[in-house]
């Protein structure tokens, strides 16, 4: 079922768009069509595996408490293997905050972003001053933590549920109730309109029911009861809360906890839920992408177990993952763990996080808070390495033919050959993004600006795969003055006027605003 879902999905989002008004037209495609052509220069260009490279929907996130002060940006760990202190920053290609709904919306029509002293708005501002794209999980759930859901709501009505009375101000609203619903989608379409902006926003975690807003032990009815209505009730708020955020995030990558216990109104269990993949599939069909926040724990009850590895191998180069450790190495009992990690080791989680991560291909690992990043950094720096050169998405064009002499008017063709090589994939076919990021080459002039640009619409980044060469032909017509330029390649974005965004894995020198240069060329 699911399987025709993305189908749909597929049909619903059109062929690759994009272009300009002289995009050029891409004659060949697929692999094996090879990039060289009779009476061009050829370069072939070595990958860069060390650099970090910020691209979105790619990297390490860095996570940042919704009550940590703006400084934690500037936070520095001593790393041995280079004898200085590093900023966790310069190694994130995100920051993701999680935190309660009332935070974000403590009173009526009153927003955390609006208020400049405001904690959250003082990091978001100091995230968009680093240009680090910001991302949310906003929980609504009180258990375990303290009021997430405002205290206006349930004056107004909303019905709750209190698990121990001893706790008053820890409430858990029901899901299914129509005045918490009305609140929360007012707060929705106020939290896009200030949020739905890919400059700035990585993504956003938009589900957040349940205990820490993971998606399990959804409450639906008092007492957290299951009922003969619980089937029922979970797929109708599937469909109301993806449907929500999809329709008021439409720029930005949304994205849900994919578990075997998805919705349900308990926490573990071996086997799954019969209808978990069908709820997936709910939110798939609404524009959604994957994260687990279990990687590493392999716990039978709960964990990242059977289930949710097959469920990440069905939609590998589909769908980016994303990952969040399971342990807090600082207070959980890792070592009781199936997988025999040793006590007083965080490495051996680090490496069982990596490791179970490379398997489901995932696109972005996590720093965590406090001794979770220190671990990465002091105790296993090489897979920080690893990650930053094998995980997610790393392309570059190894080889490229291109003209050295054209007429104005005149057709010529360009050769290009890419790679990923990277174990995950670039995203390109997201809803959200709809195939906006193209390859183009554009002619530069003396100060390296792109007097016109040739976009390749027959060139799909979303199917390229670590370990296959991609093989392209582009017809171009050029429609410049007479002279010397130099030919620059990117990976454009076709909605900001085709300017390159993603930033690509080779040694070579960039023009300020991103354009690999590559050789001369003579327009007569």
């Amino acid at each position: 079922m699911i399987f025709s879902i993305l189908a749909a999905s597929t049909l619903m989002l059109g062929s690759c768009g994009g272009g300009d008004d002289d995009p050029g037209t891409g004659n060949g495609g697929g692999q094996g069509a090879g990039p060289s052509i009779a009476g061009n220069t050829e370069l072939t260009m070595s990958v860069n595996t060390t650099d970090m490279l910020r691209n979105p929907m790619n990297g390490w996130v860095m996570y940042v408490s919704g009550s940590a002060e703006p400084s934690y940006f500037d936070k520095q760990i001593y790393l041995s293997e280079l004898g200085k202190n590093v900023y966790v920053r310069d190694y994130s290609s995100a920051c993701y905050i999680r935190t309660g709904w009332k935070s974000l919306n403590p009173s009526d029509g009153k927003y955390a972003w609006e208020d400049p002293n405001n904690k959250i708005a003082k990091l978001v501002a100091r995230a968009e001053e680093l240009k680090l794209p910001i991302a949310f999980r906003v929980v609504v759930d009180g258990r375990d933590q303290r009021e997430n859901t405002p205290q206006f709501v349930f004056d107004a009505g909303a019905e709750y549920w209190l698990q121990d009375s001893k706790y008053p101000d820890r409430k858990t609203p029901l899901a299914m109730d129509p005045i918490w619903r009305q609140y929360y989608e007012k707060f929705v379409r106020a939290f896009a309109q200030r949020f739905n902006n890919p400059e700035t926003t990585a993504f956003i975690d938009a589900y957040g029911l349940g205990k820490w807003g993971e998606g399990h032990n959804v409450c639906y009815e008092q007492g957290n009861a299951i009922t003969d209505k619980t089937v029922e009730y979970k797929a109708n708020t599937m469909e109301w809360i993806t449907r929500l955020y999809a329709d008021n995030f439409t720029e930005v990558p949304l994205v849900i906890n994919y578990h075997r216990q998805l919705g349900h109104p308990v926490s573990s269990g071996k086997e799954a839920q019969p209808d978990s993949e069908a709820l997936m599939g709910i939110a798939i069909k609404n524009g959604y992408c994957l994260r687990s926040d279990a990687f590493g724990m392999n716990n039978a009850d709960w964990g990242y177990a059977d289930w949710e590895k097959a469920f990440a191998r069905t939609w590998a180069y589909k769908l980016p993952i994303l990952m969040e450790g399971g342990y807090i190495v600082s207070s959980h009992s890792y070592w009781n763990d199936g997988a025999g990690y040793r006590r007083d080791h965080p490495e051996d989680v680090r490496q069982g996080e990596f490791d179970s991560s490379k398997e489901a291909h995932v696109n972005m690992m996590d720093f965590r808070v406090g001794d979770e990043t220190e671990s990465w950094f002091k105790t296993s720096f090489n897979l920080v390495k690893r990650f930053n050169a094998e995980g997610g998405y790393r392309l570059y064009p190894e080889k490229v033919s291109m003209p050295t002499a054209m007429k104005s008017g005149a057709d010529a063709s360009i050769g290009h050959r890419w790679r990923n090589v990277g174990w995950g994939y670039f995203p390109n076919n997201l809803p959200q993004w709809n195939y906006k990021y193209k390859v183009a080459f554009a002619l530069l002039n003396a100060a390296g600006e792109a007097v016109q640009v040739f976009v390749d619409n027959g060139c799909e980044p979303s199917e390229w795969r670590s370990g296959n060469p991609y093989d392209y032909t582009l017809s171009v017509k050029p429609s410049v003055s007479a002279g010397d330029y130099t030919w620059g390649v990117a990976i454009v974005n076709t909605r900001k006027n085709n300017t390159p965004a993603i930033q690509l894995a080779v040694s070579r020198d960039k023009t300020p605003s991103g354009w690999v240069k590559l050789s001369q060329v003579k327009v007569q």
